[in-house]
C-alpha cells in the first residue's frame, strides 16, 4: 500500500503547497528533491519536496517547551500540538475527463484542493510521467530514495544543446559517459567528443578506484579514438584510429581572436591578425613569425612595433605545440567526417596537451569545418528538397565551455553559433563546465536540458536556473544536493524537473547492461582472430 504522508493544508499556483505531516510520518524521513503524488477531487498532481519545516498551534511552546522526557506527554503532543510541514510545488497533473487522461500527464494550471492526500509516488507514477525505457528512452538514474527507473527522452534531448554543470568532484565526467552511451544506445546523432582528460575514449579514472572502461570498450565497432598525442595513447595502450595534426595554414584569424585571453593578446594585436591574414594568405603566421620587427612589414600595413611583438609572442605559443607542424600531411576534418558519415562516434583525445589554448584552439579549428561541411550538406538537401541527402545529428561535446562561450567571445565561436541555431543544420552541443555563470546568458537560455550537480556558488546557481519556472524552489533543491552522485534534471527531455541518483557505472554488471549484445560478439570474436 502506498505510504501516506499528509494533507494539503493550504498553498497557491505561483508558490506551491503547504502540506501538513501525518503523526505516523516522520519528518526526519523527509527529504527535499522526493518525488510525490497528491491525490485531488478530480485529478492526481505529480510534485517535488521543495522545502521541510517544523509547525506548531500554539506558538508558546516555542517559549516554554514542556518536558518531553515522559514519553507519553512526547506522543501527545506529536502530531497534535506540533507537527511537520512540507513545501511542495505540483508539477504536472492527470486527470478531469476521459480526453486528458488519455493525454497523459500536463503542466498544472490549477491547484489541489483542500486536505487533499499526499503520498510517496510510487513506481507506476513515475512510469507514468516518465514513461519506461524503450527505443526513445533511456534509463539514467533512479529519482530520490526511489528504487525506480528515471528515463529521459533520448529524441528530444539531441533536438537542442544540452548541458551539465556541477562544481569539480561531483560526477559530471560519470553523468557524461552515462549520457554519452544513453545516445550510442537510442539516438540517431553521431558524437564528437573533444576529450580534455582523456575520460571518454578507451578508459577513464575513478577517484580512489581502479580506472573504468570508456565508450571504446564498450562500444568497439562505433566508437573511433583519434588523439594529438600518439606518443601518449601508445603508452597508455590504447588502440587509436588516427593522429590529428594541425597546419599553420589552417589557422584563421577567427581562431586566434578566440584565443585573445589565453595568449594575452591585445585588442590591437587581434585586429592585426586580419590584415596580416589578408597580406599573406595562409602562410600568415610562418611570414609573420620571420620579420624582425615593424619596419620589415610589408607596405599598406599599419601596424605598431609593440602591437607586433605582442602578436609574434602570442603565435610563438601557438607554433611550440607539438602537434602543429607548416603543413598536415592529413586532413582531420575529412577523416574524422567519414567516421562521423558511416554512424561512427568519434572521440578525440588530447594526451598530455590539456593546456587551455591547445583544447580550445583544436576544439574551435574542427568544430568550425565539420559545421561549415554538415551548413553546405543541408543546405543542398534542402535545395534539392531530399531529406535522404541530410547527414547524421551531431552532438559536439566539449568540456572548460565558458572559455568558448562567455560573453566576450560567444559571438565569435562556432559554438556560440551552434547554441543560438538550435539544431539548424543538424548539429547541438552538449557542453560540461563547473562554471556556468561564465557562459553567455543567452548561451544558457537556448540549452534544451540542463543537468546539474551540486554548486555552491550563487551566481552559478542562477545562471543554471534563469528563465525556469519555479526557479526559487528548484535552488533549494539544487542547494541541498549530495556533493556526488545526486543531480538535477530539468529542460525539454524530461517532463518535469526531478532529482535523482545516476545510475551505477564502472562495474562488470554495468558494463553488461551498457554494452549492446552485437558489440560484445564482436569483441569476442577480435579476440580469436
Amino acid at each position: 500500500m502506498t505510504e501516506r504522508l499528509g494533507i494539503v493544508v493550504s498553498g497557491s499556483l505561483n508558490k506551491g503547497v503547504e502540506v501538513r505531516l501525518d503523526s505516523s510520518a516522520s519528518i526526519e524521513d523527509m527529504a527535499v528533491g522526493r518525488f510525490v503524488t497528491i491525490e485531488g477531487e478530480k485529478r492526481r498532481f505529480f510534485g517535488m519536496i521543495t522545502d521541510v519545516s517544523l509547525g506548531m498551534t500554539d506558538q508558546r511552546l516555542s517559549l516554554t517547551p514542556p518536558d518531553v522526557s515522559d514519553p507519553f506527554i512526547a506522543e501527545v503532543l506529536a502530531g497534535t500540538s506540533t507537527f511537520g510541514m512540507l513545501h511542495v510545488s505540483p508539477n504536472l497533473v492527470i486527470g478531469g475527463d476521459a480526453t486528458a487522461i488519455l493525454e497523459g500527464p500536463q503542466p498544472v494550471k490549477t491547484i489541489p484542493s483542500h486536505f487533499s492526500a499526499v503520498k510517496l509516488s510510487t513506481q507506476e507514477d513515475v512510469e507514468l510521467v516518465f514513461g519506461t525505457e524503450d527505443e526513445k528512452r533511456f534509463f539514467i538514474g533512479n529519482p530520490l530514495d526511489m528504487e525506480v527507473k528515471l528515463c529521459l527522452n533520448l529524441e528530444e534531448l539531441v533536438k537542442r544543446s544540452n548541458g551539465i554543470f556541477g562544481k569539480s568532484g561531483t560526477g559530471k565526467t560519470f553523468l557524461t559517459r552515462i549520457l554519452l552511451i544513453g545516445m550510442l544506445q537510442k539516438s540517431q546523432a553521431v558524437n564528437l567528443v573533444f576529450d580534455m582528460h582523456n575520460e571518454y575514449g578507451w578508459a577513464g579514472t575513478r577517484e580512489g578506484g581502479p580506472p573504468v572502461k570508456g565508450l571504446k570498450q564498450l562500444f568497439q565497432s562505433r566508437v573511433a579514438v583519434f588523439t594529438l598525442d600518439e606518443e601518449n595513447s601508445r603508452h597508455r595502450g590504447v588502440s587509436t584510429d588516427g593522429v590529428v595534426r594541425i597546419g599553420y595554414d589552417e589557422i584563421e584569424p577567427d581562431d586566434i581572436a578566440l584565443l585573445r585571453q589565453t595568449l594575452n593578446l591585445t585588442d590591437l594585436a587581434v585586429e592585426a591578425v586580419h590584415q596580416l591574414f589578408r597580406k599573406f594568405g595562409k602562410n600568415w603566421i610562418q611570414d609573420t613569425l620571420d620579420l624582425k620587427g615593424a619596419e620589415e612589414l610589408p607596405e599598406g600595413l599599419n601596424i605598431h612595433e609593440g602591437t607586433l611583438l605582442n602578436l609574434q609572442r602570442g603565435l610563438a605559443t601557438i607554433r611550440r605545440l607539438p602537434f602543429i607542424e607548416p603543413h598536415s600531411p592529413v586532413n582531420a576534418v575529412k577523416a574524422i567526417l567519414e567516421h562521423l558519415d558511416r554512424g561512427i562516434n568519434v572521440v578525440l583525445e588530447f594526451g598530455r596537451y590539456r593546456d587551455i589554448t591547445a583544447y580550445v584552439l583544436v576544439a574551435n579549428m574542427l568544430s568550425r569545418r565539420i559545421y561549415d561541411q554538415y551548413q553546405s550538406r543541408v543546405e543542398k538537401a534542402d535545395a534539392a528538397a531530399k531529406e535522404s541527402l541530410k547527414p547524421r545529428p551531431l552532438v559536439i561535446t566539449i568540456e572548460e565551455a565558458h572559455k568558448f562561450l562567455n560573453p566576450e567571445v560567444a559571438g565569435q565561436t562556432i559554438f556560440g553559433k551552434i547554441a543560438r541555431e538550435m539544431r539548424k543544420y543538424n548539429v547541438t552541443l552538449l557542453v560540461i563546465d563547473q562554471r556556468p555563470s561564465g557562459i553567455d546568458s543567452e548561451v544558457m537560455s537556448q540549452m534544451g536540458t540542463k543537468i546539474t550537480c551540486l554548486l555552491d556558488n550563487d551566481r552559478d546557481i542562477d545562471s543554471v536556473l534563469a528563465g525556469v519556472s519555479g526557479r526559487n524552489e528548484l535552488k533549494s533543491v539544487l542547494a541541498k544536493l549530495a556533493a556526488k552522485q545526486q543531480a538535477l534534471i530539468f529542460g525539454h527531455a524530461v517532463p518535469m524537473p526531478v532529482a535523482f541518483q545516476p545510475r551505477e557505472y564502472g562495474s562488470a554488471q554495468s558494463y553488461r547492461d551498457f554494452a549492446p549484445q552485437k558489440d560484445a560478439e564482436e569483441a569476442i570474436e577480435k579476440l580469436w582472430d
